[in-house]
């Protein structure tokens, strides 16, 4: 199984991945993290989004995505949780990270990009500030046990 977790950053999608290894064993990738695959970026690219389309119906790897350039790595098959915040929530926890200083250019860029994933396809919509993370794992597992009898 392939979980997406997608979002701005400061949204709560790693405490949501970390959650989620609670229940079930997974590995977790984030970003570029597939660099580290190959020594070529386009040759670890190819490797990665390979692991992945075989892992939809095998292994457990959730990838933590905080770019749009690499949702198209999700193969078909994946879960694709999106995880969304309150931009004076993101900016907060983008203080906090900063040692409670938000420079303005900082807070400009969130601003700007605030929103940018909300129209991505998604089965799961995660708002993380009125969620509890037990209950979104549990949401995910249901899922997934729901997507993979209508399959099988």
């Amino acid at each position: 199984m392939v979980i997406g977790i997608f979002g701005e950053s400061c949204t709560g999608k790693s405490t949501i991945a970390d959650k989620l290894k609670e229940y079930i064993h997974a590995q977790v990738y984030a970003g570029k993290d597939y660099l580290r695959m190959e020594k070529n970026e386009a040759a670890a690219k190819q490797s990665f989004q390979t692991k992945l389309c075989e892992a939809v119906h095998g292994e457990n790897i959730i990838y933590v995505i905080s770019e749009k350039e690499h949702l198209p790595l999700l193969p078909d098959g994946s879960i694709r949780v999106l995880v969304t915040a309150d931009l004076e929530v993101i900016k907060t926890r983008f203080a906090r990270r900063m040692h409670g200083n938000l420079p303005e250019p900082v807070a400009a860029m969130l601003e700007r990009k605030h929103g940018s994933f909300d129209m991505e396809p998604h089965d799961i919509h995660v708002i993380s500030e009125q969620t509890d993370m037990d209950d979104v794992c549990r949401k995910i597992l249901l899922y997934s046990q729901n997507k993979n009898n209508m399959i099988g």
